[in-house]
């Protein structure tokens, strides 16, 4: 696998020559500036490549490997208002980075939400930190800080009571935290939403289902996938995170069955998948060699991280964002898997035999507890897993 590394662009805390010196190759970066729904320009475009190649007198050693993401906008998610008009503006984005030498273009087709955790700076052993999913404080965000119509119907009755008393508590402190937590995992220029906001965005969904977001996900992939198998693009979806419906929006891309329906929706060697093991290892049901001998090779672009869950409640559960190697994702067994993919690919001829893999997040250590991050994404815990990650790829080869 290829060795990438996603880097936010001139606003990131970490820099390309930091970069450089974790020996990654490529970089995973997009164009977070550009509003959601609008064309991403030729000149956008090469500026972020000049930004990560560098000058032809001094080149950074790296490439652009993989757009991560692409934004699919509420509208064409809900078809609604100006979503014929971002769909065709997506697809002229296609055409742009086509010319720009991109190849590998991932997205997602989450409702109002791109992740979502209630404790960024989870303490771990060592005193490093994590991102942590604490399904108790979900349901006291749910019931009485958004105060969401339905919301009862959502939890079984014994965390329902768990969730008021923890609110009598605490409630004062938790509720703003909770607030400001969840909703980073808001898109873009949504990140300063306030309850009104997101019950807006939310109330978008009423009388959308998992089958019509189904419906609406293959409308879409109906007008862009022969748009960029024309190109010679590979478009990857990105599994819902976490893979379990959330605030009462449907989820339709949380499971192995989920992606099979994807790709057989439009069938194309451009309509494929972002094998996200952290998104994915939260389902109890994940079998990761499972999936990657069904779907292989349908599978663009590679994130390997791994979560240690807590108890299943009402289809749901808290989770830790673990070390790479740890957690409850057997990840030597998924590299061993997904070489041997690679390995018939190279057999076949195919000109994408070596997948585009990054670590995806890390545990906060050392330097990381004293400086500014994109959340998940610290430097040397990142380090540590890409280090672990490659001696675990070097004995699989």
């Amino acid at each position: 696998m290829r060795e990438t590394w996603r880097w936010f662009g001139p606003g990131d805390d970490i820099a390309i020559h930091e970069i450089v010196q974790t020996g990654a190759e490529g970089i995973v970066s997009a164009l977070h500036h550009v509003p959601t729904g609008q064309v991403w320009t030729p000149a956008e475009i090469a500026a972020r490549k000049r930004q990560i190649e560098g000058p032809p007198d001094a080149p950074t050693g790296l490439t652009w490997d993989v757009v991560e993401s692409l934004p699919v906008s509420e509208a064409i998610k809900t078809q609604s208002g100006p979503w014929r008009d971002h769909v065709a503006a997506w697809r002229e984005s296609l055409h742009h980075l086509a010319a720009a030498g991109l190849r590998v273009i991932c997205y997602n087709f989450m409702p109002v939400l791109d992740w979502t955790r209630t404790d960024l700076r989870h303490p771990v052993r060592g005193g490093g930190t994590a991102m942590h999913f604490e399904l108790l404080h979900l349901a006291v965000f749910d019931l009485h800080v958004l105060r969401r119509p339905g919301a009862e119907a959502d939890y079984p009755e014994d965390l329902r009571a768990e969730a008021r008393a923890e609110w009598d508590r605490a409630g004062e402190a938790l509720g703003p935290m909770l607030a400001e937590n969840i909703l980073k995992g808001l898109p873009g220029a949504a990140e300063h939403w306030g309850m009104d906001d997101i019950r807006a965005a939310l109330a978008r969904y009423d009388g959308i289902d998992a089958g019509r977001l189904r419906q609406n996900l293959t409308d879409f992939l109906e007008q862009v996938v022969p748009t960029a198998e024309a190109l010679g693009l590979r478009l990857c979806c990105h599994p819902d995170d976490p893979p379990f419906a959330l605030l009462g929006l449907p989820r339709i891309v949380s499971t192995e069955d989920d992606y099979a329906r994807l790709v057989d929706a439009v069938p194309s060697p451009a309509n494929g998948i972002t094998f996200c093991t952290g998104s994915l290892g939260v389902d109890p049901a994940f079998d990761p060699v499972r999936f990657i001998e069904r779907l292989g090779p349908h599978i663009h672009f590679v994130h390997l991280r791994n979560t240690t869950r807590g108890p299943m409640r009402g289809g749901k559960c808290s989770f830790t964002e673990s070390a790479h190697l740890a957690g409850d994702t057997d990840m030597v067994a998924t590299i061993r898997a997904l070489t041997a993919e690679e390995a018939r690919r190279a057999g076949e001829g195919r000109a994408d035999a070596v997948i585009p893999m990054r670590p995806d997040h890390g545990h906060a250590l050392l330097s990381d507890l004293d400086r500014a991050y994109m959340p998940g994404y610290p430097l040397i815990g990142r380090m540590r897993g890409l280090a672990e990650l490659r001696g675990v790829m070097a004995a699989c080869r």
